[in-house]
């Protein structure tokens, strides 16, 4: 099995790409972007970041973030954001039928050069 490994900078800024499941013909993003603008705000209300540049394209997105000092944890707030954007689209499992999965677990994240981390 895949072991993922991150590495968190406090302070640090981040670029990221974060991918539907279904990337072909899904307009999901574009559909529901108040739902994502929302997403992104009620995250940074309790869990402060910057957003220093974002692309939204209907089946992904691009997002460079900058986290406060002392704070390295991005991952929370991924979480967090794919949690408020994506409860209507989860279903119950049952040994009949397979939930929808419009969404991927994981996201790529690296961090920008140019700045110091120890």
């Amino acid at each position: 099995m895949t072991e993922y490994r991150r590495f968190y900078y406090p302070g640090a800024t981040w670029f990221f790409t974060v991918n539907l499941a279904e990337r072909r013909g899904n307009q999901l993003l574009m559909e529901r972007i108040d739902v994502l603008r929302e997403a992104f705000v009620s995250v940074k209300n309790k869990h402060p970041f910057k957003i220093d540049a974002i692309m939204i394209l209907p089946e992904h997105l691009h997002c460079i973030l900058t986290l406060p000092e002392g704070d390295g944890d991005f991952s929370t707030r991924w979480g967090l954001i794919k949690a408020y954007f994506f409860p209507p689209y989860r279903s119950k499992r049952t040994d009949f039928q397979k939930p929808e999965k419009p969404r991927r677990k994981r996201f790529m994240a690296t961090a920008v050069l140019g700045t110091s981390y120890p």
